[in-house]
């Protein structure tokens, strides 16, 4: 299949859908100026840190509880990399589309709000957001805009507990709330499932894909790389998620150019 029939396919498939589920990963944010995790041009490209440790377990929960200042090191720097970016062409496109359907869920391994900046409804952040922090002893929530006022690790102003940004560390368990939000879409059936912009890697990032595949629900792909579940989607595009979304959009929306 060559690029300008995926394209089409996929567009017929948008079309037709009446309830989607998107998920996305770091590819969708790199047109934002932000690193992947991984590969070429990630953050985290050597195998191991400063500190002779992976990455992995630097950001480990266990690592948080017994050497938060090493945790917040690296913590700081996916915050700095972030900072000051904007949701993307991407980004804005899935915005738009979720008023076409009856139900446009988006699931985002991203912790770095952009979806939200872009005013995504039905979003589930199953790895949490970067820029709500907590309390670990009085469970005290709070918004920040940026690390930069942040005393690493920091303290609780309220009752000096250690504090953590809401997101999933390795080892750590996903968040209940948003499980349930990603059930309960998906007990409400998909016509759709478009995976865009993730290596697929976590089996409940690739779970609703193969799933879909294997029942003969519409599968689509947006990945410049071939990833876990390139081999079973109905449909893949190997395009940039900021370049391919957009042109979906275009389609669904009545205009082929």
């Amino acid at each position: 299949m060559t690029p300008a029939v995926a394209l089409d396919r996929a567009a017929e498939l948008l079309i037709c859908a009446r309830r989607v589920l998107v998920i996305t990963g770091a590819g969708l944010s790199a047109d934002s100026g932000l690193p992947t995790y991984r590969g070429i041009g990630g953050l985290y490209e050597e195998a191991a840190t400063e500190e002779g440790v992976p990455i992995e377990v630097a950001l480990s929960g266990q690592m948080l509880r017994q050497r938060p200042q090493l945790t917040w090191k690296y913590l700081l720097q996916i915050e700095a990399a972030c900072r000051g970016a904007q949701p993307n062409a991407g980004h804005l496109a899935l915005a738009r589309m979720s008023t076409h359907f009856q139900s446009f869920t988006v699931l985002t391994q991203n912790v770095d709000g952009l979806h939200r900046q872009a005013a995504q409804p039905q979003l589930i952040e199953i790895h949490g957001n970067l820029h709500r922090l907590l309390c670990d002893e009085c469970a005290c929530r709070w918004q920040v805009q940026d690390y930069d006022a942040l005393q690493a690790p920091p303290r609780c102003e309220d009752c000096h507990g250690p504090v953590r940004p809401e997101v999933v560390l390795f080892g750590e368990m996903l968040p209940v709330p948003a499980l349930q939000q990603l059930e309960a879409a998906l007990d409400r059936g998909v016509d759709l499932v478009l995976s865009v912009g993730t290596s697929s890697g976590f089996p409940y990032i690739a779970g609703p894909v193969v799933q879909a595949a294997r029942i003969g629900v519409p599968t689509v792909e947006i990945n410049p790389g071939l990833t876990d579940v390139s081999a079973v989607v109905e449909v893949r595009l190997p395009e940039r998620a900021a370049v391919a979304l957009p042109q979906l959009l275009r389609r669904l929306e009545g205009d082929r150019r």
